[in-house]
């Protein structure tokens, strides 16, 4: 069967059954990713197996994250760690800034950090912000989401631009400065959009799936000071940044290192064994800053600050910490059922199929940015992962095409690469659960918030990318 109809037929059953028969998210993905697996290429026995093990990498990747950060949220809700920073916030910028404050955390977070932990770890200054104002709630998740997603696709060390800025031979400074040219714009349209659809479409603030009761708000009196409220939030991003930059230094260091994972970790320790000293730091900062074990160092500290500050029972603490849990599991169900299904698609062979669209690439000047921009947005509609469809898109590309032979520094194509794999986010891409999951809105809400805020982010950087091509084409 032809891959682009596997994709149909994929589409049309998510959507059926979650916005036409109301089907549990989790329940619908799941279908989905089986029924795409069976008529996908590959053995009989072995389709419903590589759902699970797509289903299982996933939730690898994301669960303990997803369950440590909800037990983070919580914990800051209700020491009043969330009240404290939002205040700070309030007092420092004032209610019309609260939301360019979000946009910058995330757009600045994002940069050493997945977008999925910067998000876990700003939502629940967003809830105590709208908690506090009474309203702009949908304004203050969506800010946070446009300066996170923008960098995460964007600027280095994320796996996206990485590989992208090795593949094309551009240098880290140059893809990072020209990331956050392009980027810095684009979050700031993408803010307008969240303050013209907070306006448009105002969505309440509501409890997590499991809890009876939004958020506790503790006392003014028992809050905690501002620097032990910003230490859970602070901590991990230290721990994984520090880690981001030695893993950058060792690859550097080491002849010939692979590009991604796990070939260069691999390398890296094979260099400490060899007595490379930054390689063996790397060991060190590898564990300190893995985000499981970052998050789970934050997790003590925010539970600890709340029973330090609240006092609570231990048997009160228990349910706490177990209603968070619950939540997160919901979560976690669902994000894996998503990645999963994306896994599927790209088991169906899409990649292979949209590339044979175009054949030899012979474009050149901005319509080869067009086409670069118009290839990683079907793929990224097609299988859900912006950092697959950056790495393919890439790989593609630099497979035809001689860097230095541009009419333009290549630095611009990566840059059109990476706005193009922000548009098309749907229910495929486990980006979209953690938006909708982790901020309490239905899928309906949604797809007329996230989807619409990457479609503008993505096309926001690719003119800034064109823009700057023809002002500044030697970058």
């Amino acid at each position: 069967m032809s891959p682009f109809l596997i994709l149909l037929v994929g589409l049309v059953v998510v959507l059926g059954l979650i916005i036409g028969l109301r089907v549990n998210a989790f329940l619908a993905l799941i279908s989905a990713a089986l029924v795409v697996s069976l008529l996908a290429p590959g053995p009989m026995a072995l389709k419903v197996e590589r759902v699970a093990a797509a289903f299982g990498g996933t939730a690898a990747s994301i669960g303990i994250v997803i369950a440590l950060a909800a037990v983070i949220g919580a914990a800051m809700m209700r020491s009043g760690a969330a009240d404290r920073i939002a205040n700070g916030f309030l007092s420092a910028l004032g209610e019309r800034r609260a939301s360019a404050a979000m946009a910058g955390s995330g757009f600045t977070l994002s940069i050493p950090v997945f977008f999925d932990t910067a998000f876990y770890l700003l939502v629940p200054l967003a809830r105590s912000l709208a908690r506090t104002t009474g309203r702009n709630y949908l304004r203050y998740l969506v800010a946070i989401a446009a300066g996170a997603a923008i960098t995460h696709t964007l600027v280095p060390p994320t796996p996206g631009p990485l590989f992208m800025a090795n593949r094309f031979g551009v240098d880290l400074d140059v893809m990072i400065l020209t990331g956050l040219a392009v980027g810095v714009p684009s979050a700031a349209v993408g803010l307008l959009f969240a303050t013209w659809l907070d306006r448009r479409m105002p969505i309440p603030l509501r409890p997590y799936e499991g809890d009876d009761v939004l958020d506790a708000s503790p006392d003014d009196d028992r809050l905690p000071g501002m620097a032990l409220s910003l230490a859970p939030i602070v901590l991990p991003i230290m721990l994984i940044t520090v880690n981001s930059v030695v893993k950058v230094l060792a690859q550097q260091a080491i002849p010939d290192a692979p590009l991604r994972d796990p070939a260069l970790t691999e390398a890296i320790l094979a260099a400490a064994a060899n007595g490379l000293a930054i390689a063996q730091m790397y060991q060190w900062t590898n564990l300190l800053g893995n985000p499981n074990f970052a998050l789970l160092l934050s997790a003590a500290l925010a539970v600890w600050t709340y029973q330090r500050q609240q006092r609570p029972s231990a048997e009160h603490l228990g349910k706490v910490i177990e209603s968070a849990l619950m939540s997160g599991g919901v979560i976690i169900l669902i994000t894996a059922a998503g990645g999963a299904f994306g896994a599927m698609l790209r088991a169906a062979e899409l990649g292979t199929a949209i590339e044979a669209l175009f054949g030899d690439v012979s474009a050149a000047g901005l319509g080869l940015l067009v086409l670069a921009f118009g290839i990683a947005s079907l793929l990224k509609f097609a299988q859900g992962s912006s950092t697959s469809a950056m790495i393919i898109t890439a790989g593609m590309l630099g497979a035809m095409l001689d860097p230095t032979a541009l009419p333009f520094h290549p630095v611009y194509l990566a840059m059109a690469i990476g706005s193009g794999s922000l548009v098309g986010s749907w229910m495929n891409d486990s980006g979209f659960w953690i938006f909708a999951k982790m901020g309490v809105l239905t899928e309906v809400e949604t797809l007329k918030s996230w989807t619409p805020l990457l479609v503008i982010l993505g096309t926001t950087s690719f003119l800034m990318t064109c823009l700057l091509a023809l002002l500044l084409p030697l970058a």
